[in-house]
């Protein structure tokens, strides 16, 4: 291999590394960008997984992994009376979300900050919904992550994890590959229903589209 190919190798090994780390973190400037792409990207996921989620006009819900705050957006438009919170681990994120929903934020009806899933900065037993899309696969520790998203939602509440890809899917073979580059856990259905009843959750329901390979996964807090 001549000096050239080696650099060229280099150089796209060094790209690819970096536009990972972007993608599970986006940063505050570069980042930001990423941060509006997956707005973009998400949206129709995001829609197409809400619907299987029930949301009353006045709950209290926690977006976490809310990325550039489209998501944030949306839940705010379906709560004219609740209050939505958004966390995210990444300052491109944050600073992205709160620019999308800076009146929302204004006004009251929402709240931005920088927080990561293991430790959830909100009291136990705060939330009628947690939603978790295009994240879950960047927790650290996904039983102890889901755990703690058990303890801030209220009995009764739900969690509700959509995804764009999952194992034997439709689009397994064409993302599988990028997933694990990131260092991602490649969960099918049988392992998120065994990873939602392990975390403690109870009525596990699982929704595919097929056709686009999506997967929305909800489980509900136990009554007290």
């Amino acid at each position: 291999m001549t000096l050239l190919k080696i650099i060229q190798v280099i150089l796209v090994l060094a790209a690819t590394g970096y536009v990972a780390r972007q993608v599970r973190k986006p940063d505050r400037f570069i980042g930001r960008l990423f941060a509006e792409l997956m707005n973009q990207s998400h949206s129709k996921l995001t829609d197409w997984g809400l619907s299987h989620v029930r949301i009353a006009k006045d709950f209290h819900i926690l977006d976490v992994g809310c990325g550039g705050g489209r998501t944030i957006e949306k839940l705010a438009a379906m709560t004219p009376t609740g209050r939505i919170y958004g966390i995210d681990y990444a300052s491109g994120s944050i600073a992205t979300s709160r620019a999308r929903n800076k009146r929302l934020i204004r006004d009251g009806r929402v709240e931005i900050q920088q927080a990561a899933v293991s430790r959830l900065p909100f009291a136990t037993d705060a939330f009628d919904l947690v939603t978790a899309i295009e994240t879950q696969y960047y927790w650290p520790d996904l039983v102890n992550d889901m755990r703690e998203i058990l303890r801030v939602l209220k009995p009764g509440g739900t969690l509700a994890v959509i995804a764009e890809t999952y194992k034997g899917g439709s689009r397994d073979a064409a993302l599988g590959p990028v997933m694990k580059l990131l260092g991602s856990p490649s969960l099918g259905v049988k392992e998120h229903r065994e990873l939602f009843t392990q975390a403690g959750y109870t009525a596990v329901d699982v929704f595919e589209e097929h056709s686009r390979g999506w997967i929305c996964v909800t489980g509900k807090k136990p009554d007290a």
